[in-house]
């Protein structure tokens, strides 16, 4: 009801503006009725709400560095054809440069998920699919272009992203229905929280799988405001830095291990296309460390950079020839376990710095070192 009426008003009599005909009627209020001693609960709406947001958040980010990332493997692509005079000669492969996603699951998460995704990234409605029991419950989202449906197998074959947006109990049928359908490269991202990573890749029969974990602490301010819609608050300063991945703001801390797993992610499609080690290194410092703070300095030099040696083992260093590819990398490995990568990503200070402002500046927020997040040092286990 609070909804309808404050769309009604932003529609028709509110010029405009959004107004909540229900912010000073305490008994339609959600915490009326709620006894005494059951008051100490309520923060788990907060909680709740601040999960969503985070979780949207990072999704979003991830689509966009991915966006980014096929972006600047077209241009550069089409740069290379046009020196060599082969550009004539060349398949049309934009189909297979876009990013599909497909989300399983039409629920809240499901459907704030969808918004972000098309507002902030923004994926158009041709390239993003839902795939749910209740398809006819999705109109809004019909009416925008977008693919509804129930037919898990059928959306899995054409994504290259997947959200798994279901229940935990839900979950082992789906996945027997999709593991046959997922191609190697096909990413497949849960928010399945009671599910380990580990048995997702049982489940799956597929390694090639994100899962953020979250941990929430008990003392926490409430910054996650209640009436907002998700992209309205992705936009706000104060709450999308208490998104950033290394921030503890809101109670809420990121396992790091999921950015770990976005860097090998990207590696991951880059070597599908089978592009040079050296290659794929100048992509990284161009998506991950492209965005400077003004003392950076023009030339950068105080900057980091990424190495060969920042993501695969010095033995396997010494063997690999210029001209090979990364190898294959197992995302719940690289989620589970510690990599060449680890230590650097939770140490070093200059690139978290990059990242968290590259971060805020991909949902059009500059940030100042001085307006940089809390630095959180937890690392809740898998």
């Amino acid at each position: 009801m609070r909804k309808i009426l404050s769309t009604w008003c932003s529609s028709e009599g509110g010029g405009g503006l959004e107004m909540d005909l229900l912010e000073d009627l305490e008994s339609l209020q959600f915490e009326y009725g709620i006894q005494e001693e059951d008051c100490s609960w309520l923060y788990l709406q907060g909680r709740s709400r601040g999960l969503v947001i985070k979780a949207c958040a990072h999704a979003t980010f991830f689509c966009k560095l991915l966006c980014n990332l096929r972006e600047s493997l077209r241009e550069k692509h089409t740069s290379r054809c046009l020196l060599t005079g082969l550009l004539a000669d060349t398949p049309n492969d934009d189909d297979d440069d876009e990013l599909k996603v497909g989300i399983i699951g039409g629920g809240h998460l499901g459907k704030q998920l969808a918004c972000a995704l098309l507002q902030l990234v923004p994926i158009p409605a041709e390239n993003l699919r839902i795939s749910t029991r209740r398809p006819e419950a999705l109109d809004e989202f019909q009416k925008l272009g977008i693919q509804c449906f129930y037919h898990n197998p059928y959306l899995v074959n054409w994504a290259n992203l997947v959200f798994l947006c279901c229940l935990p109990s839900q979950l082992p049928t789906i996945c027997l229905e999709i593991q046959a359908c997922l191609e190697k490269g096909c990413i497949v991202y849960s928010f399945a929280a009671a599910v380990p990573i580990a048995r997702l890749k049982l489940l799956l029969n597929h390694t090639n799988i994100l899962r953020p974990q979250y941990q929430c602490v008990e003392d926490f301010v409430n910054i996650w405001g209640a009436n907002k819609e998700i992209t309205a608050a992705l936009q706000d300063p104060a709450t999308l830095q208490a998104t950033c991945p290394y921030s503890s703001a809101g109670g809420i801390i990121l396992n790091i291990k999921w950015l770990e797993g976005v860097f090998y992610a990207i590696l991951n499609i880059c070597t599908a296309k089978d592009m040079p080690h050296l290659q794929v290194l100048q992509h990284l410092n161009e998506l991950f460390l492209s965005v400077h703070f003004e003392d950076c300095g023009k030339d950068g030099a105080s900057c980091p950079k990424f190495q060969l040696g920042d993501f695969v083992n010095q033995v396997y260093t010494k063997n690999l020839s210029q001209k090979r590819p990364f190898p294959w990398f197992d995302l719940t490995a690289v989620q589970l376990k510690e990599t060449p990568f680890s230590q650097q990503l939770s140490t070093s200070t200059a690139l978290q710095d990059h990242l968290t402002l590259l971060y805020c500046d991909s949902f059009g927020i500059s940030l100042t070192k001085k307006q940089q997040p809390v630095v959180s040092t937890g690392s809740p286990s898998q």
